[in-house]
């Protein structure tokens, strides 16, 4: 059951087009955006129903999730067309908008950037981009001191989940969006110690 009654059909939906595991990610990261969100002052519903919907197109086809990004209107760099497991966020952005027509914007881009980011996010983007990294069901090396900082300074969190973000990437040598080097560069600013997980 939601924690807002209203979004009880979407999490259905939700439930509905994902498998068990990544519908219990959903919902942790709902759980978690909405915990940053009353940390950070940011809309508590409004970060909950972005962290709900974030991977709604996750488990869609590969054709389908390629050619919604493609009609998204939403300014995919060909570095995010390439790599199929980018095609989510923004083709999630697209069906949110056009087959669920929310329209608010804040929730579209949460969606739509919450695996690449991009400098100067809104409150409502970080906590999604950030709930998905620290949802309960993480475990990576380093999640406990990324939870740590989360807890402590929004944007210094932001420096350092887009540092361990690139690191990981470029080891696997996959492209890296532009968006997501121009967030790097614009959040460097808050680590002033040049903390790394």
């Amino acid at each position: 059951m939601s924690k807002y009654e209203e979004f009880d059909e979407y999490e259905k939906l939700v439930k509905d087009r994902l498998s068990k595991k990544r519908f219990t990610h959903s919902m942790n990261v709902a759980e978690a955006c909405y915990h940053l969100a009353k940390r950070y002052g940011a809309d508590e519903k409004r970060s909950y129903l972005a962290g709900l919907l974030h991977d709604i197109m996750k488990e869609e086809n590969a054709e389908t999730q390629k050619q919604y990004a493609a009609d998204s209107g939403l300014s995919p760099d060909p570095a995010e067309l390439a790599a199929k497991q980018l095609w989510h966020g923004i083709a999630g952005a697209y069906y949110v908008r056009e087959k669920l027509n929310i329209t608010d914007a804040e929730i579209i881009n949460a969606i739509r950037y919450h695996t690449v980011g991009r400098a100067e996010m809104t409150l409502i983007e970080k906590v999604v981009y950030l709930g998905d990294m620290i949802s309960d069901d993480r475990d990576y090396k380093g999640i406990d001191k990324m939870r740590e900082y989360c807890n402590k300074d929004i944007d210094l969190a932001m420096s350092i989940a887009l540092i361990y973000q690139i690191q990981s990437v470029a080891g696997k040598c996959s492209l890296i969006p532009v968006s997501t080097f121009e967030a790097y560069n614009y959040y460097l600013k808050f680590n002033k110690e040049r903390e790394t997980l």
